[in-house]
């Protein structure tokens, strides 16, 4: 079983480091930078062989993760590496390290996303305390383009589910999400 495993992980790697080849940098995906040198890898794990090297503070595009690995793409190829040497931002330097649980409760107030930009179309609207781990349980996974703010409320939100990956504080609506939450929310946090 554990050769299954590992038979479909590096299947996984050949795929991506072979349309790598035939693709320029990924025009999908999350932003984010290289912190340190990342060494990348034809798999998610230190077992697998070196593919390449992207350089320290670069930008790049992080195609998808697992716990402590995420296959990436950027100049220098495309692979895997370890998730520690990654910074999720709009630069390489403002990222602060995740969602902070401790933020001040609020209300009342709700946080509505829409799936239209402009308020406009279907609406999920949560009050204060409401943990959405993952949009994709719902349905909702990648659909909001803009979030109505109503009352003393906020919301912290994620691209990816566990509240992973870049993510934003809103404390106030936005008629069109940022260009790297726009239809690209997959966990929700409302405060």
């Amino acid at each position: 079983m554990l050769r299954f495993g590992r038979l479909l992980a590096t299947l996984a790697g050949i795929i991506i480091l072979a349309t790598s080849a035939t693709s320029a940098a990924s025009l999908s995906g999350t932003h984010a930078w290289s912190s340190d040198p990342l060494t990348l890898r034809n798999g998610p794990g230190l077992a697998y062989d070196v593919t390449g090297e992207i350089a320290a503070d670069l930008p790049i595009k992080v195609l998808r993760c697992e716990e402590l690995w995420c296959a990436v793409d950027g100049p220098g190829g495309r692979g895997w590496t370890a998730k520690q040497f990654i910074v999720f931002g709009l630069t390489s330097t403002d990222w602060p390290g995740g969602v902070h649980p401790d933020y001040p409760q609020g209300g009342p107030g709700s946080v509505c996303f829409y799936q239209g930009a402009n308020y406009a179309g279907g609406a999920l609207c949560v009050g204060p305390g409401r943990v959405i781990h993952d949009l994709a349980l719902l349905g909702l996974d990648n659909s909001f383009a803009s979030v109505k703010v109503e009352g003393n409320v906020s919301a912290a939100v994620c691209r990816d589910r566990g509240f992973q990956s870049y993510c934003e504080r809103i404390i106030a609506s936005q008629p069109a999400l940022d260009q790297y939450l726009r239809r690209a929310l997959s966990s929700i946090r409302v405060y």
